[in-house]
């Protein structure tokens, strides 16, 4: 019997077999469910930029549909216009630099205050954002605690 001969049907030891033209889905479906759960833990924290030591509060939460503007002002007094710093005086300037929405309302203002900040600076605040025609302010708190 000849050895170095192929049987008929079969292949010989050195030849190359004909790519497979299917794909394996799985681990792609894989990798995508795990992107998608990091990315829905870690929207929500984003929103948040600057840390500020909010106070707690049994209030429900506020739907967000429209452009926003957050002003944070952190424990020790400064005050942040989404995530930049703004220097002393410069709030009521950078207000009004602020345009309307694309449906030509203001954007909604969302003010963040650390807990334990004076009243009169929150207050102060406050009156640039009306002053400058924000009159619909979104107190930001902790969220829910018990009832005492």
């Amino acid at each position: 019997m000849a050895m170095g001969l192929a049987r008929p049907g079969k292949r010989a030891r050195g030849s190359r077999r004909t790519p497979m033209a299917e794909i394996n889905v799985t681990p792609l479906v894989d990798v995508m469910l795990v992107l998608l759960i990091i990315f829905m833990v870690t929207a929500p924290m984003l929103t948040a930029g600057v840390p500020v030591d909010l106070p707690d509060s049994r209030a429900n939460a506020l739907p967000q549909e429209q452009e926003q503007v957050t002003v944070s002002i952190v424990g020790d007094g400064t005050i942040y216009l989404d995530e930049s710093v703004l220097a002393s005086g410069e709030l009521p300037d950078r207000l009004a630099n602020i345009g309307p929405g694309p449906d030509g309302n203001p954007p909604q203002v969302t003010l963040r205050a650390d807990r334990s900040l004076d009243y009169g600076r929150v207050m102060a605040v406050m009156g640039e954002l009306n002053r400058a025609g924000f009159n619909q302010i979104q107190l930001v708190t902790h969220g829910s605690v018990s009832a005492p």
